[in-house]
């Protein structure tokens, strides 16, 4: 069944989807079963190959590997960023690096845009000069990769938390300690959630 997992794989990453939104849609506790399915570590009956075919927008016969792959679609391209500056519309700023290709699928979800990450705070898995691509949203949910702007500063990647009182931006190197904010600092600093980072392109 490895065949399979790499294609429910390949179909969640074109659409942007995570595998805790696909767990979440059809019904799994968290996203390690979606990682075993995916990695071939764990079978998944015929009934539910139906499941995934609706929620990926594929075919049981794609998914199964009775016919050949879905024809390559034309990309979209997407500008990317060198730096988000708090309080800029996305298209209205100038310093543009570079632009990267996103499947139709994922375009039609949404506006996005790239931006390079600087500095060591989300290290070992997004480094320095690393490409991300994001979602353009207002908000998130707890677990995610945001992409924030803090008291009017330069947008910044990290982890978001989220509690009834309050949110964190988490960095995944233990050497920065999280940002912690109430909802009264939320409003105030402002604390804003520009966008939901979808993918990273690393160039070596």
């Amino acid at each position: 069944m490895a065949e399979i997992g790499k294609r429910i794989r390949e179909k969640r990453e074109a659409i942007g989807m995570t595998q805790e939104e696909l767990a979440s849609k059809l019904g799994y506790k968290n996203k390690s079963s979606i990682a075993k399915i995916e990695t071939g570590a764990n079978d998944i009956i015929q009934s539910k190959v139906v499941e995934f075919a609706n929620v990926l927008d594929t075919t049981v016969a794609y998914l199964m590997g009775w016919d050949n792959p879905t024809p390559s679609r034309k990309g979209v391209v997407v500008n990317v960023l060198g730096r988000v500056a708090a309080g800029i519309p996305i298209d209205a700023i100038k310093d543009i690096i570079d632009t990267e290709e996103i499947p139709e699928e994922m375009a039609r979800t949404g506006e996005f845009f790239g931006l390079q990450i600087h500095g060591d705070s989300m290290t070992p898995s997004i480094c320095d000069g690393d490409i991300v691509i994001v979602k353009q949203q207002n908000d998130a949910e707890s677990g995610d990769i945001v992409i924030a702007t803090i008291n009017g500063d330069e947008a910044t990647c990290k982890r978001l938390r989220k509690y009834k009182d309050g949110i964190e931006l988490i960095s995944n190197n233990p050497s920065y300690s999280p940002f912690e904010f109430n909802n009264q600092e939320i409003e105030e600093k402002p604390v804003r959630i520009i966008g939901k980072v979808v993918e990273l392109r690393r160039k070596f």
